[in-house]
């Protein structure tokens, strides 16, 4: 993308416009390296770094110039590693070239941008500029293994990042490492944080998503490990290895139009630098916190002198952030587990709230923490037949009902969620001190009836760095800071509640379709107990998104929803007998002994079965069998005797599908085991990798069984793919850190 005023060439950024610069068409490097651009297959140097010659002792050399006038076998390993090109995943190098008698040892990466051009980045070993974390291999292995056994002991968030931060800060060294999570709407927070007590702590401070662009989120999502081994350092720029005119003719990108997306010595944003360097940082380390695709978070990890990481340290990085990001997809799937849970004794309370009681509304709210902690909501209101119920910190009566004429109004949605209602309509500014933030979710399909969920305005209960109201000099490099960034977030987000994520939205949504089916089962009973009802409840069975068939205490049928009737065929005027409802099942004689078994007072019965759908020809074949798990319930009076029963049918073809994903990822597992156990055979790898290949597998069984177990309203087989890849990326990464860990390469 060529320069423009609303995308700043890289350099000429201010603090207005630094979130569209172009920081990948940096066109310079970090001077400790040399970056040099190739032309296939002659392997000739079309573009480098201006420090090229100094560093490979070329100082008689005129360019142009080619690989294969070095000594050594830098030439030879490009050639390899030219062959393992995949996309632009680097390839790590490990060489060494000759000046007359002396060698020199180097490491690096080759990788071809998007233009479709080989760029090789070397850094020599030992580095004179910096010190080099390079960590003998028995030592790299045994944090390796001590760091995946952490990750997936952990039970939660909290647990696991504050696991990672002491384990990269006891692999790396630095002075301070940090978890960066991301909010929805981009802004930052400190999670945990391990650092030199001589330093003042970050630990949940904000920072506005401004500090970290939208591109450099990109470049994070593709390059997952980089490193600022000097904040200091004078860029080396990228200069022509070949005469003007020969480059013009050959199509070669110049410096400022060169890709460096994938460059890991690329010059860093002098915004960035200047940041770093009011911090007093001199040395970072980021690794990127990737899950589904997305930028969950960073590991960032500061330092306050010169400092770099050698390739195999970097491997070891990569692999322990994948193993974490793996970590926190079953952990935050997991809590989708608790929701479950928590529905189902809900169920019970509802229904025997119902049976003893009258009304199901109340058990709603005796347990206040089952409906706030899941969404770390203030507060929760239950809004049904004009009547309102609260529990938690919520405004006063009147104003919620100005709120839920409001959300009426707006919602689009069975959903609808606002983390500044204050600023969306102003007439609710009285609101923001208790509910700031609200997320509802429709409980009827006819009626404004809604459970809603209410947050306070966050800046109540932040711990503030410095004077928020301090002035501030406007676009200004030099009043970079933390103080400032998290001043400049408290602006943004004043009159705002902590924005609901998009998992909390999930959670809500299946909360409030859980207690919409459960409206449903309450009001079945009720349609038994008082039939002069039945109109009107009726309508909520028959709303529901759940097939369910209703019968009396003999069998005749007295409702089937939509849903039922689309599934099975059945309508209201045929099968008007439960007897009749057995040639819906693949085995009909197996759901007549389970009607005949349920007894009154005993507990529903759960189970699968095969379904022949509406529009199923059993003559000819035509249509397949739909597993279905059966709810079947004998429902009695206070005084023990049968009403009727409910019947109602779940469509199991996506739990199927996971199952079948989850057999693929176990198999996966075992294939890599054995080649695991194959290789140890024949002596290609020592019984040390037992521990660390054997707990990176351990963790995806763990993750896998978190996921297939706490998946609610999730695509589970797309979770355990994606598992299955991260995993198998662990496994090289892993195998790719021990060869870097080994013995310097000649």
């Amino acid at each position: 993308m060529p320069p423009s005023p609303d995308s700043p060439a890289f350099g000429q950024a201010d603090l207005s416009n630094c979130e569209r610069e172009l920081i990948h068409l940096a066109g310079s490097v970090q001077p400790h390296g040399l970056l040099m651009v190739l032309d296939q297959p002659m392997l000739s140097v079309q573009q480098c770094s201006a420090n090229t010659a100094a560093l490979l002792g070329l100082h008689g050399t005129e360019r142009p110039f080619s690989l294969d006038q070095l000594s050594g076998n830098l030439q030879a390993q490009v050639h390899k590693a030219s062959a393992a090109l995949v996309g632009d995943e680097p390839v790590v190098l490990q060489c060494h070239t000759a000046v007359g008698a002396r060698v020199l040892h180097w490491e690096g990466a080759l990788h071809r941008n998007v233009q479709g051009q080989p760029i090789v980045e070397l850094e020599p070993r030992p580095m004179a500029a910096a010190s080099t974390v390079d960590l003998p291999a028995e030592l790299l292995l045994d944090l390796t293994a001590r760091a995946v056994q952490r990750f997936s002991n952990a039970a939660n968030i909290g647990v696991l990042t504050d696991a990672a931060v002491q384990c990269f800060r006891d692999l790396i060294g630095h002075d301070r490492v940090m978890v960066y999570k991301f909010d929805a709407d981009g802004h930052g927070k400190i999670v945990a944080e391990a650092r030199d007590p001589r330093l003042d702590s970050l630990l949940g401070h904000h920072y506005p998503a401004t500090d970290i662009p939208q591109r450099a989120r990109e470049l994070y999502l593709r390059n997952r490990v980089r490193v600022l081994v000097d904040v200091n350092y004078q860029p080396s720029p990228l200069v022509q290895a070949r005469p003007a005119q020969t480059a013009a003719q050959t199509g070669t990108a110049s410096a400022a139009e060169l890709d460096m997306s994938m460059c890991y010595l690329r010059s860093m944003s002098p915004l960035h630098l200047q940041y770093l360097k009011n911090m007093g940082v001199t040395a970072t380390v980021v690794v990127s916190l990737v899950r589904e695709g997305r930028l969950w978070g960073l590991v960032a990890a500061h330092h306050y002198s010169p400092r770099n990481i050698s390739q195999a340290v970097r491997a070891t990085c990569d692999l322990l952030a994948e193993v974490m990001s793996t970590r926190i997809a079953a952990i935050e799937n997991y809590a989708h587990a608790q929701v479950a849970v928590m529905v189902r004794r809900l169920e019970q309370r509802l229904i025997e709230a119902t049976s003893t009681e009258g009304d199901w509304r109340m058990a709603l709210f005796r347990n206040p923490g089952t409906l706030l902690q899941p969404l770390e909501a203030t507060g929760a209101v239950l809004c049904v037949e004009d009547q309102i119920m609260t529990t938690g910190e919520v405004p006063s009566t009147p104003e919620l009902r100005e709120l839920l004429r409001w959300v009426q109004a707006s919602a689009t949605d069975t959903v609808f969620s606002c983390s500044s209602v204050g600023q969306a309509n102003p007439d609710l500014d009285s609101l923001t001190p208790t509910a700031s933030g609200v997320l509802a979710v429709k409980l009827s399909a006819t009626r404004g009836d809604y459970l809603m969920w209410v947050r306070r305005e966050q800046l109540h209960s932040v711990t503030w760095a410095g004077d928020p109201s301090k002035p501030m000099v406007a676009n200004n490099p030099l009043e970079l800071s933390p103080r400032s960034s998290f001043a400049a977030w408290s602006e943004i987000v004043r009159g705002t509640a902590l924005p609901w994520t998009s998992a909390e939205l999930a959670l809500g949504r299946a909360i409030g379709l859980a207690l919409v089916d459960i409206i449903v089962q309450v009001n079945a009973v009720r349609l038994l107990i008082a039939e002069h009802q039945l109109t009107h409840i009726r309508a909520t069975v028959q709303s529901s998104s759940e097939p369910v068939l209703v019968t009396d205490a003999q069998g005749r049928k007295l409702s089937c929803n939509a849903a039922f009737a689309q599934l099975t065929g059945c309508n209201e005027s045929s099968s008007q007998h439960l007897e009749d409802a057995l040639r819906w099942f693949q085995q009909p004689d197996r759901m007549r002994q389970v009607l005949a078994g349920l007894r009154p007072g005993q507990p529903p019965w759960r189970g699968e079965m095969m379904l022949i759908p509406a529009g199923t020809d059993t003559g000819t074949g035509v249509g397949a069998p739909l597993p279905v798990s059966v709810r079947a319930e004998l429902v009695a009076a206070r005084d023990g005797t049968a009403l009727g029963t409910i019947v109602t049918l779940f469509d199991l073809r996506d739990s199927k599908r996971a199952a079948a994903a989850r057999r693929q990822l176990e198999a996966s597992m075992q294939l890599a085991a054995s080649a695991q156990a194959l290789r140890q055979t024949a002596g290609d790898l020592p019984q040390a990798n037992d521990q660390v290949m054997g707990s990176i597998l351990t963790n995806a069984s763990l993750a896998a069984m978190d996921i297939a177990d706490g998946a609610v309203g999730t695509p589970v087989a797309q979770l355990l793919e994606e598992l299955e890849k991260s995993t198998q990326r662990a496994a090289a990464l892993y195998l790719q850190m021990r060869e870097l860990s080994g013995p310097l390469k000649r």
